[in-house]
């Protein structure tokens, strides 16, 4: 892989506490000049399963991009807050903000390439880079969204049934519920207890889209086996009404689970935002 990995344990203090978010500032070899790249992992991900073991990193530091990658709470190498408020998409979407601050990142001015920063979020990270996008259009250049949905799947998960399966095993009806908590209890690295919090407090702040539309392009892109991200094109239509430009991009034969692995999917977003 090229480039060099200089990430480590961050840090953050934003409103008064500390969410210990395990961070990566990831620099090129040869720069190309642009302005950062910041990724976004999905539900029980991490930035080492979303992102590095799947050539996402290598490929974007060989086109030159300066990286930033990051767990989110209860995540991969992050901590595990007992405050639940740590785990809102409104604070998480705060310490992104101070994430790119610290990293260097400045605000979007005309003329300078190095300016601002790109976002490319997966499942998950495509909700928490939609949100960004729309309340920080200052520093956002452009966004690509990967397996996004209109609706939160979460905001379905039946946390009781959760919590009872985790106590003594009572099977859970819901399949998408037994579906994500099984991939989440998959992985060593998840604090599953801190994933239960970050569904409780993705429940307390919906997703909608419709609310706060991004205005810069955007790249949409998901697998044509894909359920979740099926209605793709209206949120692309979302923001082609809210003036902004907004391309889609189905990759033939992919899943929810392996479009993240598509060369494709790779090369479209290092293009678009090659810019």
């Amino acid at each position: 892989m090229s480039g060099r990995h200089t990430g480590s344990m961050h840090s953050h203090t934003v409103e008064g506490t500390d969410p210990q978010l395990y961070v990566g500032v990831h620099d090129p070899e040869q720069d190309a000049g642009l302005r950062p790249v910041l990724l976004l992992h999905g539900f029980s991900s991490s930035s080492k399963l979303n992102w590095e073991d799947t050539g996402w990193l290598a490929a974007l530091l060989e086109a030159g991009r300066r990286v930033i990658t990051v767990d989110l709470p209860g995540h991969g190498r992050s901590g595990a807050p007992e405050d639940r408020d740590s785990y809102s998409p409104s604070r998480i979407r705060a310490d992104l903000l101070q994430i790119a601050f610290d990293a260097g990142v400045r605000p979007l001015q005309e003329g300078d390439p190095s300016s601002g920063l790109d976002i490319i979020g997966y499942s998950l990270g495509s909700r928490l880079a939609w949100e960004f996008g729309a309340t920080q259009p200052e520093i956002v250049h452009r966004l690509v969204l990967g397996g996004p949905n209109i609706a939160d799947p979460l905001a379905a998960f039946d946390l009781v049934a959760a919590q009872r399966y985790l106590a003594d095993g009572t099977p859970i009806e819901d399949e998408s519920t037994a579906g994500l908590l099984k991939m989440a209890m998959l992985l060593p690295s998840n604090n599953i207890f801190a994933l239960l919090s970050l569904v409780e407090a993705i429940k307390a702040e919906p997703y909608d889209p419709a609310e706060a539309v991004p205005h810069m392009p955007m790249l949409l892109v998901a697998g044509d086996q894909d359920e979740r991200a099926s209605t793709m094109p209206q949120l692309a239509e979302l923001g082609i009404k809210a003036g902004s430009m907004a391309e889609q991009l189905v990759l033939p034969g992919r899943t929810h689970t392996n479009a993240i692995t598509s060369r494709a999917f790779k090369q479209g977003a290092i293009d678009f935002l090659g810019v």
